[in-house]
């Protein structure tokens, strides 16, 4: 016998349909409705509301084998399929960190694909594979931020299976494994949550409206939302999630559910004995995320830090539209890396108000600010989806890789970002409702061009030539300049790993300097020197010391170094070197 139950105080009835043969069910007075049947352990199941006879899936479902208009399945984790018993975890503090999009990563776009490439992250000597959202969405392909049925697994990327067999295979090769999840807003292809109950609130934001986590009746949603969660790290024993655009959870209760999250996920950790991470994904340079909450803060482990890559991308790249517009001078890089954020209480010219918070970098630690060159967002998020790589020398790729990867922030790079990828990562979709498809693409249209863009020039997020032009061109990896990057990325990687002072993670330690008339800044990890011109000439530098790893072979003095146009030397100080 099996016990469904489904949490719908919406409907006055509510009967459950199991391969075709439906059952009464019980209500009670929470709202919750439960029956017991006899049912196969791969049974097809679905709930009726009312006089609708459309069979409706699990608000819960762990499976979705046809979709998500369709029935659910039952799906429970098989025991013998994991062999990741050794693995023991460990934070993402301070590591390494490789975004991916399991549809573009590989030709075939599945896990098991993907399974194929893990030797290769290894080797490059990254730590943990972040996840852009496997949960099920709408249509076959899409970036699975308008997720609608949140517990269960994309099935074209290979479903829960092929998820638990990534993530073992991960392990197995001590590969951590975060999953970003979306609890902000539900996407617009299959979202019958509202027939159930009150999952959405009379507000909203960007991308819908939004989740009722402190209106009447938000006790059972924010458990949905906290079950979901946990369920990621104890069913599929992924190491922790990323959450997505954690500004808009507008949580009036005296508890935030962040917080609320985080205090659960440090009692799962401690059943589970394994560290687990939890990374948000915000604009508000907010340090209450990452303080812990016996100080007032919600307690996360770490925080997307969008500055920091504003601040090296814009001074790289010239860059000044939209919110580049504070950003560019090597002050202003200068002062990102050494404070963690830009904008702390001061203006936002593209806010036009005060933004942000001070970081009190005494107290708390470099490493759980992320700090990257690239993601998802600000490739996809551009109108024509084009990458940096697309733009820039290899050099300057270089430039921003060695203030990433030096730094003493905990690391991250998106796919492809290695090597200088040439495919772009544009924004596709695959709606199967032809209104919504003709909607999102006349919306992404519109959008850009109200800024300037040729809307013809906008890719069709509809259009499966949109997808598949995002997809990974793996020939690149060894090819000329692409693989020179490459091994530049596998060694500055070596050097963060091996050298203590690379792990500092107090910025009150860190010391930068920097010219800007000449364009060159140095960042000073004890005794090394990371010496960057952002320049397209040469420039001479007053760092000296022993050779460690360059871009472009430069000329060391006795007291200085000429750094070539757009490339970086990494030095060590004459006294540190002759005492090694």
């Amino acid at each position: 016998m099996v016990e469904f139950a489904v949490w719908a105080p919406t409907p006055e009835r509510v009967r459950l349909d199991v391969d075709g043969t439906r059952y009464d069910m019980d209500r009670s007075d929470d709202g919750w409705w439960r029956t017991e049947v006899s049912a196969r352990p791969d049974a097809r199941y679905g709930f009726v509301l009312d006089d609708d006879e459309t069979v409706l899936p699990d608000p819960r479902s762990p499976r979705q084998p046809d979709g998500v208009h369709d029935r659910s399945q039952l799906w429970s984790p098989d025991p013998d399929a994991w062999t990741d018993g050794n693995w023991a975890g460990r934070s993402i503090e301070g590591t390494v960190i490789y975004e991916l999009h399991v549809g573009t990563f590989t030709p075939q776009g599945t896990f098991d694909a993907a399974i194929e490439k893990l030797d290769y992250l290894v080797d490059l000597g990254i730590d943990f594979v972040e996840l852009m959202p496997v949960n099920a969405f709408g249509g076959t392909h899409g970036w699975g931020y308008d997720g609608v049925l949140w517990y269960a697994v994309h099935e074209p990327y290979g479903g829960p299976d092929g998820l638990v067999r990534l993530i073992d295979a991960c392990h197995r090769r001590g590969l951590g494994v975060l999953i970003d999840a979306v609890f902000n807003h539900l996407g617009p292809s299959g979202n019958y949550l509202p027939r159930f109950g009150p999952y959405l609130s009379s507000g909203s934001n960007p991308w819908g409206e939004s989740i009722n986590i402190s209106g009447p009746d938000a006790d059972e949603v924010r458990r949905y939302i906290l079950d979901c969660a946990l369920r990621w790290m104890r069913d599929f024993h992924a190491d922790g999630l990323r959450l997505d655009a954690v500004h808009a959870l507008v949580d009036t209760t005296a508890i935030h559910i962040l917080e609320e999250l985080s205090a659960e996920t440090d009692a799962l950790a401690e059943e589970l004995g394994r560290p687990l991470s939890l990374i948000a994904e915000s604009d508000l340079n907010d340090p209450r995320l990452i303080t812990p909450r016996d100080r007032g803060g919600y307690g996360m482990t770490a925080q997307w830090d969008d500055d920091i890559h504003h601040a090296i991308h814009a001074a790289v790249s010239g860059e000044r539209q939209g919110y580049y517009g504070d950003f560019g001078s090597l002050e202003a890089l200068a002062t990102t890396l050494k404070n963690g954020y830009f904008h702390a209480g001061t203006y936002s010219s593209f806010r036009h108000r005060r933004h942000g918070r001070p970081l009190d970098t005494s107290s708390i630690p470099a490493t759980r600010l992320l700090a990257y060159t690239l993601t998802h967002d600000q490739v996809g998020n551009r109108a024509v989806g084009d990458r940096p790589s697309q733009n820039l020398t290899f050099g300057q790729l270089a430039v921003k890789a060695a203030l990433v990867l030096t730094s003493p922030y905990t690391a991250m790079m998106f796919m492809g970002e290695e090597w200088g990828s040439s495919s772009p990562f544009q924004f596709f979709s695959s709606h199967p409702e032809p209104e919504l498809a003709r909607a999102t693409a006349e919306g992404r249209k519109r959008e850009f061009a109200e800024h300037g863009w040729d809307a013809d020039e906008i890719p069709d997020p509809q259009d499966p030539e949109t997808f598949l032009r995002s997809k990974l061109k793996w020939d690149e990896v060894d090819d000329g300049e692409h693989g020179r990057l490459r091994r530049t990325y596998q060694q500055l990687i070596a050097l963060r790993n091996h050298h203590p002072e690379f792990a500092d993670p107090w910025l009150d330690h860190l010391r930068i300097d920097y010219d800007e008339a000449r364009r060159w800044l140095v960042m000073h990890r004890g005794a090394f020197a990371v010496a960057c011109n952002l320049g397209a000439e040469p420039v001479d530098v007053p760092v000296t010391g022993e050779l460690v790893l360059a871009w472009d072979e430069p000329t060391i003095g006795a007291k200085g170094t000429q750094l070539p146009g757009h490339s970086f030397a990494i030095v060590k100080s004459p006294a540190q070197a002759t005492s090694d």
